[in-house]
């Protein structure tokens, strides 16, 4: 199908409200042969005759009739589509944004940046915060948008899925375990740090020893990834923690990957919103934060496809 563009749909609304080319012209500010040249380009993509050319003025053929209400509705939309882009764009005041502290470390400064182009007059009022609090601030209405371990099970709040952020089990280097797979029971005679109670990943990893294993070991829940990261390097037991957030390490040699034979199950966020009352910048926020996920998630699996590319 030929594409056809929004200054034809006007041109032929004028055309058929006027019935003649050259006064439409003169309303478009244009020439009769950019008027004749819009809409014949129209017809041919539409594969239809729009008008009937008689000797001092033009009428729509039957199928110009059926198309007129669509054209109408068409450019109605499109007239609407370009107010809420303009009011968006000028838009002054705040976006309260949560999110949980894996995004901080991931790919949190490339959202920022490209909500910076897109809404240069809107700030952003930041909360980083555990899930379980940042649902709750974001049904109390004390910020606009979260990004959390969804989705929030709530008739009021959108919540769209972005990438999982897979898990692993991580040590220092000088840790004695295996360089092969290693049992679950043999690898945890040490500490296991990781997320907070009331986090998702804590529940499933506590659940999961309290069932294999006689003696549950030590566990040491930690609200801040940061500080779980720093236990880790400096030894004090075996992480469980994003392998987005560890890798960095793992290439400088602060860190190993442990290779177990079961690991937790991968993060899964989401991006939620309230939608009563609508906030539209936080609707376009929340697009542009799952949109900006997926590139990261993206460009953090490419070099994963190269390198098996290279494989016979």
């Amino acid at each position: 199908m030929i594409p056809f563009s929004i200054k034809q749909l006007e041109t032929f609304l004028w055309v058929s409200t006027l019935g003649s080319f050259r006064k439409t012209a003169s309303r478009l500010n244009t020439t009769q042969p950019a008027v004749s040249a819009r809409i014949a380009s129209l017809e041919k993509a539409l594969g239809v005759q729009l008008f009937e050319r008689l000797s001092n003025t033009v009428r729509l053929t039957a199928m110009g009739e059926q198309l007129l209400p669509l054209a109408q509705r068409t450019l109605r939309t499109a007239d609407r589509l370009q107010r809420a882009a303009d009011a968006l764009a000028t838009v002054n005041g705040v976006l309260r944004l949560g999110v949980a502290e894996t995004v901080v470390h991931t790919w949190l400064s490339d959202f920022l940046k490209e909500f910076r182009e897109s809404y240069p007059s809107t700030d952003v009022d930041l909360v980083v915060d555990a899930t379980v609090k940042l649902r709750d601030e974001l049904l109390a209405h004390r910020i606009d948008m979260a990004v959390l371990m969804g989705p929030v099970s709530e008739h009021r709040i959108e919540n769209i899925t972005i990438p999982p952020f897979p898990l692993v089990w991580v040590c220092a280097p000088h840790i004695e375990l295996p360089d092969t797979r290693t049992s679950l029971c043999e690898m945890l005679r040490l500490p296991v740090i990781t997320y907070a109670k009331s986090s998702r990943p804590y529940s499933e990893l506590y659940h999961k020893l309290s069932n294999d294993l006689d003696d549950i070991p030590r566990i040491f829940p930690a609200s801040s990834l940061a500080a779980s990261l720093r236990m880790v390097i400096d030894g004090i037991g075996i992480g469980v923690l994003p392998q987005d957030l560890v890798e960095p390490y793992v290439e400088k040699g602060q860190l190993r990957i442990v290779d177990c034979e079961w690991r937790p199950s991968d993060l899964r966020f989401t991006v939620s919103f309230s939608m009563e009352p609508f906030n539209p910048v936080a609707e376009h926020a929340a697009l542009l934060a799952a949109k900006v996920a997926s590139t990261y998630a993206r460009r953090r699996q490419s070099p994963a496809e190269e390198h098996s590319s290279d494989l016979p």
